[in-house]
């Protein structure tokens, strides 16, 4: 550049501008992923199914036709009826409400409790995060799935005491995870930086820290949706679940079960609603830890 000649300024894209592009390269990587758009879909179509479920059924899920009981699948009842002579297609739709509702709660409860708990043991340290971390390490100790037995059992049955039992086992994984990222996030520069602004300790987990750990976690979450139905669906199977006479895909495996010879359709239904289910979470899971991971993004 030429003495005296004016220094050129080359400015920056706004904030909101970069987001938006880093979101764009987020999403196009997502949709690009086949089989994380088969699962988008298939989720979709099953949350869909869910809402309205109302709508969708033939038939009365909790009507006990006792002539019918046992039917093949015929022109009235698309799939069969089961020892009560309900209609197989009607309990399977209304089951798609009960199970997600009921892993979606028990994902919120978890959310709710290793959030602020994985954030407070990483944010401040020393006493704080060791006594929160020896619990954390307490209840790692014991198998997610017999823990969650043991204290499904002493709640009693039911689907609210179900999902309380799940969401006190399975929050531990989630706060061990958040606490780690939230010691890597608070020592970035940005952090530093806002603390030497003035910024209070509350402004800067609530607008430097938590946002930069969410991303991580949402991926988590998606991975474990699947999960969170299978452990429900089994606690219901072993009749700690839904009762009777709630359609839900793990009970009706359970009621399914001394009719195997019979009318195999009974635990085929729900056995395949489980499966695929769980696998489109899981192919979505993965799609979204991909779309989401920072490299991968800055690639694109």
């Amino acid at each position: 550049m030429p003495a005296g000649a004016p220094a050129r300024v080359v400015a920056e894209p706004p904030k909101e501008f970069v987001e938006e592009g880093l979101m764009r390269s987020a999403v196009r990587r997502l949709v690009g992923d086949k089989l994380a758009l088969l699962g988008l879909i298939i989720v979709a179509l099953v949350v869909l199914v869910g809402i309205l479920a109302p709508y969708l059924m033939p038939h009365d899920p909790l009507k006990v036709a006792l002539d019918q009981r046992l039917s093949p699948p015929s022109r009235a009842y698309p799939l069969g009826t089961d020892h009560l002579g309900r209609c197989l297609l009607s309990r399977l739709i209304y089951g798609t409400r009960v199970s997600l509702t009921t892993a979606a709660l028990a994902l919120v409860t978890i959310m709710l409790i290793s959030i602020p708990v994985g954030t407070v043991a990483g944010y401040l340290g020393g006493r704080v995060d060791n006594l929160l971390m020896r619990l954390v390490d307490i209840l790692l100790a014991f198998p997610d799935l017999i823990l969650a037995l043991v204290i499904a059992g002493m709640l009693g049955p039911g689907l609210l005491n179900v999902m309380l039992a799940v969401a006190s086992v399975w929050w531990v994984g989630y706060a061990r995870v958040i606490r780690g990222m939230v010691l890597s996030v608070k020592e970035k520069e940005f952090v530093l930086a806002a603390r030497a602004c003035g910024t209070s300790e509350f402004g800067i987990v609530l607008r430097h820290i938590l946002p930069n750990v969410l991303s991580p976690v949402i991926v988590l979450a998606t991975l474990d949706m699947g999960k969170l139905i299978l452990a429900i669906s089994g606690l219901s199977f072993l009749g700690l679940g839904a009762q009777p006479p709630t359609p839900e895909w793990g009970a009706m495996l359970n009621d399914g079960r001394p009719y195997l010879q019979v009318a195999p359709q009974l635990m085929v239904y729900p056995g395949l609603a489980i499966m695929i289910v769980v696998l489109a979470f899981n192919l979505l899971g993965d799609g979204l830890r991909d779309a989401l991971d920072p490299r991968e993004i800055l690639k694109g």
